[in-house]
């Protein structure tokens, strides 16, 4: 069974860091693009940052640009996602989520929900005032 499981989240204060990481297991990690999504409460789900299965390609939402980075490890099948400067809007639950698989687009990175395939459950981010 496909297994997405999230650590590093936590309780910091306005423009404090964090980083978040992802450990997959029981696919072929370097065939898939993968992303960082966020949801709040009463909040539709926000793709926050993708990262192409290679990584040679990434994109952000723009609510994220500058301050947070996307980043994945091939031979430790981890992505990590880097937040710097964190805001109480960053406040969260943080899910990794993995689309493919890409045999021959090595710099596609999804933007829709509806492409990923497998989902961790999450870990929460919150960001105090």
């Amino acid at each position: 069974q496909v297994q997405l499981v999230e650590s590093g989240g936590g309780l910091v204060q306005t423009g404090d860091s964090l980083r978040v990481s992802c450990v997959a297991s029981r696919f072929t990690f370097s065939l898939y693009a993968m992303g960082w999504y966020r949801q709040a409460p009463g909040k539709e789900r926000e793709l926050v940052a993708g990262i192409s299965r290679r990584g040679g390609v990434t994109n952000y939402a723009d609510s994220v640009k500058g301050r947070f980075t996307i980043s994945r490890n091939n031979a430790e099948n981890t992505v990590t996602l880097q937040m710097n400067s964190l805001k109480p809007e960053d406040t969260a639950v943080y899910s990794c989520a993995a689309a493919g698989p890409y045999s021959s687009s090595n710099n596609y990175v999804p933007r829709r929900v509806d492409e990923y395939r497998y989902w961790g459950q999450g870990t929460q981010v919150t960001v105090s005032s």
